[in-house]
């Protein structure tokens, strides 16, 4: 089905092509994970045609983590990632000129969670303990070593990581004893929950702000094809504010289940992960448009990766490594 959507794209697009005597523009968007549920601005452009209507012919990448994410981005194999906050200011301090365009989850994407059973209710309580992480460079580690940092304890001396991988994986690691504990993001989480190991999140409330994974691109990218960036931002709010009316949420799940059958078999628990997800990527401030960025949630993460070590020292100008330029041109659609 995903190559039948493939071909569909190309198609239109080369029709839009013959007709305007423009050349779509194409565009591979790298993201750290397989599924399309986290993206869903983006997979109802895909659906819906916002892409083809900008004249843009754009394919998704699963790679696995930000690392991989940023990696594509700075070889060129991509021009749009999706990493997280911690991997890319990692990535920014080794002097990768990266910019994050668009906040797509303005809520935290991650949370420390643990079975219901389990008598930890703070992250000091998992003193001693496992807990599993998806990938090892990958967002939701540095998001819960600086949990643990704020707490004031140490990886490898007061609690270790071992990589199970995502969602489904997880159960396995919990039925075998492997971890006590998970970080998790809002998929799986909703997978745990429905899979027969219900869980609850102990993440401190003031991590809970801590914004998720949002696109970025090469900074000489942007500032070279920065028609194209306006284009595709405008699809994916778009997309954004279509997913976000209740009426639509069977046409967001049709439109997963296009792209990616087996994400969507059981129709229930996507749609109510969706709805998760939508509150998620709702925007703090509406006025302000999908995909606005506030300078104090970047300094929230920098200083947090700086005291737990992830960073080595705050990054020369953090004002530089995102952009709000093009947020109320997306944002002034109908």
């Amino acid at each position: 089905m995903q190559k039948h959507r493939n071909i569909l794209v190309s198609l239109v697009a080369a029709v839009l092509v013959a007709a305007t005597g423009a050349r779509a523009e194409d565009i591979i968007i790298a993201t750290p994970n397989p599924s399309y549920v986290p993206l869903l601005p983006i997979t109802v452009a895909l659906g819906e045609g916002y892409f083809e209507d900008e004249g843009l012919n754009v394919r998704v990448e699963a790679l696995n983590g930000s690392g991989a994410v940023l990696q594509s981005l700075a070889s060129g194999q991509a021009q749009i990632g999706n990493p997280g906050a911690g991997p890319f200011l990692s990535a920014r301090a080794r002097d990768l000129d990266v910019t994050f365009l668009y906040r797509l989850n303005p809520n935290s994407s991650y949370g420390l969670v643990v079975p219901e059973a389990s008598d930890a209710d703070t992250p000091e309580k998992l003193r001693g303990k496992v807990i599993g992480i998806g990938t090892a460079d990958g967002a939701e580690a540095a998001f819960t070593r600086s949990i643990f940092n704020d707490s004031g304890m140490t990886e490898g001396t007061d609690y270790s990581f071992l990589v199970v991988g995502d969602g489904g994986l997880a159960i396995a690691a919990f039925s075998r004893g492997d971890i006590d504990a998970y970080a998790a993001a809002t998929g799986d989480a909703a997978i745990l929950n429905s899979r027969g190991i219900p869980v609850r999140n102990i993440t401190p409330d003031r991590f809970r702000k801590f914004f998720g994974n949002g696109l970025a691109a090469m900074t000489a990218y942007i500032e070279e094809n920065p028609d194209v960036v306006e284009r595709f931002g405008r699809a994916i709010v778009k997309g954004a504010r279509f997913a976000e009316k209740p009426e639509n949420i069977d046409a967001v799940v049709d439109h997963i289940a296009t792209i990616n059958p087996q994400e969507a078999e059981d129709r229930d628990f996507v749609k109510a992960l969706v709805e998760q997800i939508i509150v998620r990527q709702a925007p703090f401030e509406p006025a302000k448009g999908f995909g606005y960025q506030d300078h104090e949630a970047w300094v929230a993460w920098q200083d947090s990766l700086v005291q737990s070590g992830d960073l080595e020292k705050p990054v020369a100008d953090l004002n530089a490594v995102y952009t709000n330029e093009f947020v109320e041109r997306w944002n002034a659609v109908d």
